[in-house]
């Protein structure tokens, strides 16, 4: 049902989509639906953290199969998110699209993906840290405006636009900013 819901929210946003079209798609009575997340705004706010799961899923299995450098690892994740800019499917970065519809910071959409994107930053940070950077914060924070345009760009101009050099400027944020990892 939340999948349902999710698929809705993302394809049709969140505010156009009423909680009858969800019921109706997930073959579920109206009152299962408020039962469960007891408000449009409950199920919203669930949808915005299932999504950010999932995505911290990904993140993570990214890092654990990419080398075990944290410069890999870090342009793995990049890779990760072109990969779905680049989809048929893509519509815009769901959290940025949970914080347009909801600006406000009491409603639980608007908390998750707040959450979502501090929690993107953190990893980021953390892997920062891990390289021998002059700057690690610094450096984590300029990926972070790498991962937020690419996500901004890629819904606005598409894959061909400004998000195709994502990877190379991330690449060059390395490259000047830490020693490369010995290639033997």
């Amino acid at each position: 049902m939340l999948r349902i819901a999710g698929d809705l929210f993302y394809r049709k946003g969140i505010r156009a989509t009423g909680v009858d079209l969800v019921a109706t798609e997930a073959d579920v009575a109206p009152t299962t639906l408020y039962r469960l997340f007891t408000s449009k705004d409950g199920l919203v706010g669930a949808y915005v953290e299932n999504t950010h799961h999932d995505f911290r899923h990904q993140v993570t299995t990214t890092i654990h199969n990419a080398a075990p450098h944290p410069h890999d690892q870090i342009l793995a994740i990049f890779d990760l998110v072109l990969q779905q800019v680049s989809s048929t499917q893509y519509r815009g970065c769901p959290m940025l699209m949970a914080l347009a519809e909801f600006p406000d910071p009491d409603l639980p959409a608007h908390r998750n993906a707040v959450t979502a994107k501090s929690w993107f930053r953190d990893t980021i940070s953390q892997l920062t840290h891990q390289l021998t950077a002059d700057n690690p914060t610094e450096l984590a924070d300029h990926l972070t405006l790498v991962f937020e345009g690419l996500h901004a760009s890629g819904q606005s101009l598409g894959p061909q636009g400004p998000a195709k050099h994502a990877r190379t400027l991330v690449e060059k944020l390395l490259t000047t900013t830490t020693p490369q990892p010995n290639t033997l």
